[in-house]
């Protein structure tokens, strides 16, 4: 959990790490930001971080009520790993880091590089569905 504060009480912290930040990752964080608000501190990167968001991906989101076109890919930092308590992977194999007393978890999802937003929609779905179980296994009710 993270360091509470007097203005912050203790929330977890949930890191995604996918290879280019631009797809999965970056809809799962988005999910869970608008599901969790406050109560969950939410990450995401990639290991080789993609320029921008995939186009596809943006539209899919919106089509769930949720804008992430002003999301950009960001870098993965053994800073952002050692920062969250759970850190769930989506096909970067071996190149997150590990430290002891994390959880970490491997979500096998296919990849939305390169996909139409017909092709991204079931992934969208799928990660929304891991997300409220994520929530559930965390204790947090998800917002409506």
């Amino acid at each position: 959990m993270s360091t509470p504060t007097p203005e912050r009480p203790s929330v977890p912290s949930v890191l995604f790490v996918c290879v280019h930040n631009a797809g999965r990752s970056q809809m799962a964080a988005a999910f869970l930001s608008h599901l969790a608000g406050d109560a969950v501190e939410v990450r995401s990167a990639g290991s080789a971080p993609a320029d921008t968001v995939n186009p596809a991906v943006v539209e899919a989101m919106r089509e769930s009520g949720i804008d992430i076109s002003a999301e950009s890919p960001k870098i993965l930092t053994t800073e952002a790993v050692r920062a969250s308590d759970v850190v769930i992977t989506m096909g970067c194999d071996d190149t997150c880091p590990v430290f002891p007393g994390k959880t970490y978890l491997d979500w096998k999802l296919d990849d939305p590089a390169g996909q139409g937003v017909d092709a991204v929609r079931p992934i969208r779905d799928e990660i929304e569905g891991r997300i409220r179980g994520l929530l559930a296994d965390l204790g947090v009710v998800a917002r409506a």
